[in-house]
């Protein structure tokens, strides 16, 4: 990425190499990649620099928009501060209700905005769900045909539900945003303070 600098302001952001016109002169994209740095910074070409160190995960904070800034001879690509996502449900209120913003069927104390503990524990119980359907059939067999149920099968149910059950409440726990996005964050193995639902051995 490449920004053109013309009397100490940035005028145009490059994503990609592109031929431009720049005072009167036709400059074709092979610049980017042919000329050094110095011949290129001679016409107001700058690299740009990523500062990355207000961005966050998107999956936990609300970014702001990317912006540039040209000093000390360089263009610097940064963002603000992060504001973390609501981890907790935002709940309709009375002020609400005064105001008429209250849609039909809603009421005070109802949900209004999900917060982040409400999605990570809906997609933690799609995700149970979905491990239990894999062997949903033995129960079925049970019921229709008195086929006993294998014990590793209801070992192994048991424990999708127990590791639901504790992993809802680790969730249900987390005092903020940052300590959600902890529980959630793998180390170098691969782990994280979560966990996983145990899976059916094969």
């Amino acid at each position: 990425m490449y920004a053109l600098v013309e009397s100490g302001s940035i005028t145009k952001i490059f994503t990609n190499p592109q031929g431009f016109v720049l005072n009167g002169n036709q400059y074709p994209a092979d610049i980017f990649y042919k000329w050094t740095k110095d011949e290129k910074e001679a016409i107001g070409i700058y690299e740009v620099e990523t500062d990355s160190s207000n961005k966050k995960a998107d999956e936990w904070y609300i970014n702001t928009n990317e912006s540039y800034t040209f000093g000390s001879g360089k263009v610097t690509r940064s963002w603000g501060t992060a504001t973390a996502k609501a981890h907790a449900d935002t709940l309709w209120t009375e002020e609400d209700k005064t105001d008429d913003k209250i849609p039909e069927g809603k009421d005070v104390g109802d949900v209004a905005i999900e917060g982040l503990k409400t999605v990570l524990i809906r997609t933690l119980k799609s995700q149970a769900a979905g491990i239990l359907q894999e062997t949903d059939w033995y129960i079925i067999r049970k019921a229709d045909a008195s086929t006993a149920i294998p014990s590793a099968i209801s070992t192994h149910r048991a424990a999708v539900r127990t590791k639901c059950a504790e992993m809802e409440t680790a969730i249900t726990n987390a005092a903020d945003t940052p300590a959600l996005e902890t529980l959630y964050t793998r180390n170098e193995n691969g782990e994280r303070p979560l966990g996983e639902l145990p899976e059916l051995e094969s």
